[in-house]
């Protein structure tokens, strides 16, 4: 029996220039992160005891005894591709499907690396991802791009350079203490949208001027890439800097197609930066420094708390009383959800006007 574990990845720059249509004439890069949330496929021979030779579980069960007859095009076709005959695959995974962390393809990775190991054969990072990219961008013919692939293989955090020849993997060296506090610095939401980035992408192919007008809004999104590594591995660069950046990208990138985003995404999006967040990880130390910063360009400051307000204090006294604070907060254990603090900020913000 093989267990593999893959990660999902993070993309911050870059994504779109890793399209080989792009980047095999004007390069592309991309730099991205995996993340500890994962994938984990488990494949083993099928004794010959039953009335069907092949058992695949995922979000439905399959029972085939012929490969052709398999559903699911990348299984169907990476057990074609590598000769896989009589096994039983079962995955499992941390997120949903088709969440926009590379799952399809961090699941490709993780099944091709597991047939390579029932077949007793080692398979090295670039191969994994060679054969990933071959799977799914040639034999199962969905459009997008090669970033995922690579990210699910090689792992870590990365700045993947792409041009005419191919693809390099540049690791991406930042101390543990700069790696902890961009950590600190980044929050994910689920939306609650899946979608399937290969429609999307057919979809935002666009008309002969749009393509024209997204080859310029790529060579910006490719240059960030090299203006936010520099950001990381300068220690002393304000991570602020990055988040404008992150910003940046993204008004590129929702225009590069009117399925990218969605107007529920924009309004919170456009929300959530108005509001912006700070969340500290201890109270001591305690971010007085930040907080005494923020308060030069913030008009208020919400205390979100589990309690009846064991930090609040702490937020007055490093605001100076410079802007005012207000507190939300509530016992017994059960979570605030995400409108309930949407609520009091346009409470605050009602108030302020």
């Amino acid at each position: 029996m093989i267990i593999t574990q893959t990660p999902f990845r993070m993309s911050f720059f870059g994504g779109g220039t890793d399209m080989e249509s792009y980047f095999r004439e004007h390069g592309g890069a991309v730099l991205s992160t995996s993340i500890d949330k994962y994938c984990y496929v488990n494949v083993r021979h099928l004794p010959r005891f039953f009335d069907y030779s092949t058992e695949l579980a995922y979000s439905r069960i399959e029972r085939v005894t012929n490969v052709e007859d398999i559903l699911h095009p990348a299984i169907r076709n990476a057990m074609k591709m590598m000769d896989m005959h009589e096994i039983r695959l079962d995955y499992e995974a941390d997120l949903p499907a088709r969440s926009g962390l590379g799952t399809s393809s961090s699941f490709a990775v993780g099944m091709i690396n597991a047939f390579y190991a029932l077949k007793g054969k080692y398979a090295d990072k670039k191969r994994l991802a060679d054969d990933a990219i071959r799977l799914e961008r040639v034999l199962c013919n969905e459009a997008g791009g090669w970033q995922d692939q690579i990210a699910a293989a090689f792992g870590g955090l990365n700045k993947i350079v792409f041009d005419a020849e191919g693809y390099e993997v540049l690791p991406v060296i930042i101390s543990s203490e700069r790696k902890a506090q961009l950590n600190d610095n980044l929050i994910m939401f689920f939306t609650g949208f899946t979608r399937l980035s290969s429609d999307i992408q057919s979809i935002n192919a666009g008309s002969a001027k749009d393509r024209d007008d997204n080859l310029a809004r790529l060579s910006e999104m490719r240059d960030l890439v090299d203006k936010a590594e520099q950001i990381l591995v300068n220690r002393s660069a304000d991570l602020t800097e990055f988040g404008r950046l992150l910003d940046h990208t993204w008004q590129l990138k929702r225009r590069t197609g009117s399925l990218v985003s969605t107007d529920t995404i924009d309004m919170l999006y456009e929300k959530g930066i108005k509001a912006g967040l700070l969340r500290p990880i201890t109270l001591s130390p305690f971010p007085s420094d930040i907080l005494n910063k923020l308060s030069d360009t913030a008009s208020a400051f919400l205390s979100v708390e589990l309690n009846m307000g064991q930090m609040v204090n702490d937020v007055k006294l490093a605001v100076e009383c410079k802007k005012p604070v207000y507190f939300y907060g509530r016992t017994g254990g059960s979570l605030m959800s995400s409108a309930d603090v949407l609520d009091q900020i346009e409470k605050i913000a009602g108030g302020l006007k």
